[in-house]
C-alpha cells in the first residue's frame, strides 16, 4: 500500500504491490538526489530538486518486507518533519 499527501491536502491511496511499483517508478528521476533518513524513527528517503527538498518517503517494514510506503510532497509540510538525515 502507498499513501501520499500532496499540496493543498490532496491525498491518494494505492493498493497492491504491482500498482505501488508502477507509481514508485515516477520518482526514479529523483533517485540521484535521494538521501537515506529517519522520519519519526522509521526508515525514509528524502529527494531533492535543485537543492530543495521535494519529497520524503517513509517505509513501514514488517517481517523484513515493506508493507507501506507513505509519500509526503506537500511543500508546506516538508520543513516541519521530524527528519534525521543519515550519512553525507
Amino acid at each position: 500500500m502507498a499513501r501520499s499527501e500532496g499540496a493543498a491536502g490532496a491525498a491518494s491511496l494505492v493498493r497492491g504491490a504491482a500498482n505501488v511499483a508502477r507509481q514508485a517508478i515516477m520518482f526514479a528521476p529523483y533517485g540521484r538526489s535521494a538521501r537515506f533518513a529517519l522520519l519519526d524513527g522509521a526508515p525514509a528517503v528524502v529527494s531533492e530538486v535543485e537543492g530543495r527538498r521535494f519529497s520524503v518517503m517513509r517505509f513501514t517494514i514488517e517481517r523484513g518486507k515493506v508493507v507501506e510506503l507513505f509519500v509526503i510532497n506537500d511543500p508546506a509540510q516538508l520543513p516541519g518533519l521530524d527528519l534525521i538525515l543519515l550519512g553525507d
